[in-house]
């Protein structure tokens, strides 16, 4: 996990990175071609309502599609963001007690606000990559108070090819590219996750962009949270995740970087934007 602005020491156990696989998984090493374009990298363009900045990470106030205008709002981040170190492979954190600070940013990445948590809603690093936190604001009230609306996320798996932005509030900057495809597991250190968005290369997102949401710039819709990359061309470690089909093989990908699809989320809120893992369609790990 590559992409918060401070890394943390690696917690929980590495021996069994590769799920005790490694000796049958066939490996392939894919470099990175080169980009096309350079990555939109702006400071001060439309694009950055809603986006908040963390200490050491990026994220986004976000509403499900049924969210209504007195519902506490919520921000998203990554898992391995949240206070306190990285949760452990298998770990799920639900309404536990935050305080956490976000700097509430406007169109042109300025910002209006300091807004606080009540709480962290939901968070792991089983699976994906995430973090829910429920905020002291209702989105009513941020509209009134800051003229900002949150971003929506989308209810729908995205689809390959579409044009993305990775939109950082730490740096203020829109990484623009598209996505490349998905990664059945994608495996670092200890961690799985599963589905994860694969980008084309143009997206050469750095430390602190870890958990900007994925945009679908043909809608403005959040379909992910941006988590990490593969720095150094090895495999499977830390910062240096890999890509595992469903046979078992193994491909490394050196400089290309990843988010884990957000479409999940909205089938485990229930009223109030409150967490509930107990929904009939909720496939969130639960603790």
């Amino acid at each position: 996990m590559v992409r918060s602005a401070h890394r943390r020491p690696l917690i929980g156990p590495l021996a069994a990175m590769l799920l005790g696989a490694a000796a049958t998984m066939s490996i392939s090493v894919t470099p990175a071609a080169a980009a096309t374009a350079a990555p939109t990298e702006a400071t001060a363009a439309p694009g950055f309502e809603g986006i908040v900045a963390l200490s050491n990470c990026s994220g986004a106030v976000i509403r499900m599609p049924d969210s209504k205008p007195q519902d506490p709002a919520l921000a998203m981040s990554n898992g391995h963001c949240v206070e306190g170190g990285m949760p452990g492979p298998g770990t799920v954190m639900v309404d536990k007690p935050s305080s956490r600070s976000f700097s509430l940013l406007n169109a042109a990445g300025d910002k209006v606000a300091t807004l606080k948590a009540t709480k962290l809603s939901y968070a792991t690093m089983t699976d994906t990559d995430v973090s829910l936190y429920e905020l002291n604001t209702t989105y009513e009230e941020m509209k009134d108070k800051h003229r900002i609306d949150a971003l929506e996320l989308d209810s729908a798996r995205p689809a390959e090819r579409m044009d993305i932005d990775v939109v950082s509030g730490f740096w203020k900057r829109v990484y623009s590219c598209a996505i490349d495809g998905f990664a059945h597991e994608l495996r670092e250190g200890g961690w799985t996750m599963k589905d994860s968005i694969r980008y084309t290369p143009d997206c050469k997102t750095i430390g602190g962009t870890s958990g900007s949401p994925v945009v679908n710039r043909a809608t403005g819709k959040v379909v992910g949270v941006n988590n990490t990359g593969n720095e150094n061309g090895r495999r499977c470690t830390l910062n240096n995740p890999c890509e595992v089909d469903k046979d078992g093989n193994v491909t490394v990908r050196p400089g290309i970087n990843y988010g884990q699809q957000t479409y999940k989320i909205t089938q485990c809120v229930t009223t109030g934007n409150k967490i509930d893992l107990t929904l009939p369609d909720c496939a969130l790990p639960k603790p």
